[in-house]
């Protein structure tokens, strides 16, 4: 099996989690559909699993982070500028919440953060390697 990345979310509805996923792009993989879960492929390696919180808390003891935490930000990267805005507007339009940080232009990078129904932060970004600047991008 190559390298993949399994992000695995807690959330109240799985039902209305895997339809807002879907409007931002990612396709149902029903395989690992069930009541409890749903697994959401953004890529050939990268899959969400979508658990209901009770799924959620057979994996583990450790408590739900509250909806307005910041436990992480997942960056999924887009094809273009365009792109990025059409998902915030997906996001917004389908119960989550876009722009949950202001929206950053860097010229070569353009990102909105948007947050699920869950609050679970999405970064939505475009970047343009070759236009980069030389230098430190971690400052």
């Amino acid at each position: 099996m190559s390298k993949k990345i399994f992000v695995s979310l807690p959330v109240a509805d799985v039902k209305a989690s895997t339809a807002f996923y879907e409007s931002l792009g990612f396709k149902n993989n029903p395989t690992f559909a069930s009541e409890t879960a749903a697994g959401m492929v953004w890529s050939e390696e990268i899959n969400f699993m979508l658990l209901s919180r009770e799924k959620w808390q057979t994996m583990t003891t450790r408590p739900i982070p509250p909806s307005t935490s910041s436990e992480v930000m997942l960056a999924l990267s887009l094809d273009s500028r365009e792109a990025v805005d059409a998902m915030a507007a997906a996001a917004a339009a389908n119960g989550g919440i876009a722009d949950i940080n202001p929206v950053e232009d860097h010229g070569f990078m353009y990102t909105r953060d948007l947050a699920d129904p869950d609050g679970h932060a999405v970064g939505a970004m475009w970047m343009d390697v070759s236009a980069m600047p030389s230098g430190d991008m971690a400052d």
